[in-house]
């Protein structure tokens, strides 16, 4: 993504002194002050910096692409699909035939063009609304920013998300169409070896990428699958 961040890079905003705030919650403002993505994504009007992760992804691998289909997996707050729809819909013909669908547990910001489910993924009735809203075709991509709660066990963390990448996965191969796309979240070491071995039969090109705006001191990387061979 080639965008002029650096101009504000070095203006540093002070914390205003506040003995109620916690020691962490006072480390949080001060990074969520200084932090060019943040201040960016108010800029331009997304709702929340997690957007840029996937201009970032798709600068490297061209996966958003006008006139598909999408379905955005744990959509809320709704940054990943604005960045989708501003490519999908930037031709208004194609609010006739792309498709943007977002899923999440909360409520979702409106945007144009997308269509919004609220409930689990993995719900029967919440898939089969998902295949309606499709009107019978199937998916170019699925992407995934969802990520558990952490519980500062690194071990339960992994199986946690693991757990999420694996629904994220089957979800994949019941809707997408032939020589789809996958993005998912997953932490850093990786997808668990049996699971990286799954998707690999089912995708052509499987591979992990870490987006600039995902913070340095972060775990997340992004399993980047492509190729969906069909199921």
């Amino acid at each position: 993504m080639k965008k002029s961040y650096s101009l504000n890079q070095n203006l540093k905003e002070k914390l205003k002194p506040n003995k109620k705030r916690t020691l962490s919650s006072q480390t949080w403002l001060r990074r969520q002050l200084n932090d060019i993505y943040v201040k960016s994504a108010k800029q331009e009007g997304y709702a929340s910096r997690a957007a840029y992760k996937l201009i970032e992804i798709n600068d490297k691998y061209k996966i958003l692409k006008p006139n598909s289909k999408i379905v955005d997996l744990g959509a809320a707050p709704g940054g990943w699909s604005q960045v989708a729809a501003k490519i999908l819909f930037k031709n208004p013909k194609n609010l006739e035939t792309a498709k943007l669908i977002a899923v999440d547990l909360l409520d979702i910001t409106h945007i144009e063009g997308v269509e919004t489910i609220k409930g689990d993924f993995t719900d029967t009735a919440i898939i089969e609304e998902i295949r309606n809203k499709l009107s019978g075709e199937k998916a170019n991509l699925v992407m995934s920013d969802m990520a558990p709660n952490t519980t500062g066990s690194k071990s339960l963390d992994h199986l946690r998300i693991m757990n999420l990448v694996e629904l994220t996965f089957n979800f994949a191969c019941e809707v997408l169409a032939d020589n789809g796309v996958m993005i998912a979240k997953v932490f850093q070491g990786g997808t668990e070896a049996k699971l990286l071995a799954e998707i690999k039969q089912k995708f052509k090109e499987v591979g992990h990428f870490k987006p600039p705006a995902s913070r340095k001191e972060s775990s997340e990387i992004y399993l980047i699958a492509r190729g969906f061979k069909g199921s």
